[in-house]
């Protein structure tokens, strides 16, 4: 049995290309940074959580939930087979119990805030607003977009940046957790408008505290689907 299923809504990303030396100690044994023609990346991700069950069993008001994270994206190679993941450095749910599982079973970094969700679906264009308050402002993520979802190059950056079906997180300096994230693949809105007010440093630290004010690299809204997060491996020396 999977260890949790649920549906991601609407995940909206803002892609940033970095510095892979600001990424290095954030980065976990085993694995090496994934580039995209020959750049790294940064996202901050907006998305809607539903439908949640943990070993199959619903959470008492914890079924859906908004969470914003920053994620970048490695590979490990497994024998003669690369696998291509993500590594959080910081997600953002606004449910405790969310937090305290995937902190302590998968070595996540979870924090609570109060959150901010709101979409508009409509005939001319859809809208999606996420934010966290802190001290008195919202941090917000909102994009507008196409009304309907469609495929999406598969040589692209969207196919780059939502094609990494495995997670990892730094147990140790010589181990690391591995999981799998089992979905389809998403279909892509067209962008047709974003705002994006967000204290990077605030909330992620001094070396992304340029994000601010940088204009990200890529936009892009993904449909969603139903999704599965399987048991943890440890991949150790």
């Amino acid at each position: 049995m999977s260890f949790l299923t649920a549906h991601w809504k609407y995940l909206c990303f803002a892609n940033y290309a970095i510095d892979p030396a600001i990424l290095e100690p954030y980065l976990p044994p085993h694995t090496e940074l994934d580039f995209f023609e020959g750049k790294c990346y940064v996202s901050l991700v907006g998305f809607l959580f539903d439908d949640v069950k943990l070993k199959g069993i619903p959470v008492p008001f914890h079924r859906s939930f908004e969470e914003i994270n920053l994620r970048f994206y490695v590979r490990y190679k497994d024998g003669n087979i690369w696998k291509r993941g993500t590594v959080f450095i910081s997600e953002i749910v606004n449910k405790p119990a969310i937090a305290w599982v995937a902190n302590t079973l998968y070595n996540e970094k979870y924090s609570v805030y109060k959150m901010h969700y709101k979409h508009d679906l409509a005939k001319e264009e859809n809208f999606f607003s996420y934010g966290i308050h802190l001290e008195d402002h919202w941090n917000l993520m909102q994009v507008a977009t196409s009304p309907e979802a469609k495929s999406y190059d598969p040589k692209g950056i969207t196919a780059f940046i939502t094609e990494h079906f495995w997670g990892y997180s730094k147990k140790s300096d010589t181990q690391t957790w591995e999981y799998e994230v089992k979905h389809p693949l998403w279909k892509s809105y067209d962008i047709l408008d974003y705002e994006i007010v967000f204290d990077f440093e605030r909330f992620y630290g001094e070396a992304f505290s340029d994000l601010s004010t940088r204009e990200p690299d890529s936009i892009q809204c993904m449909d969603g689907s139903a999704i599965s997060i399987e048991g943890k491996k440890l991949i150790k020396n």
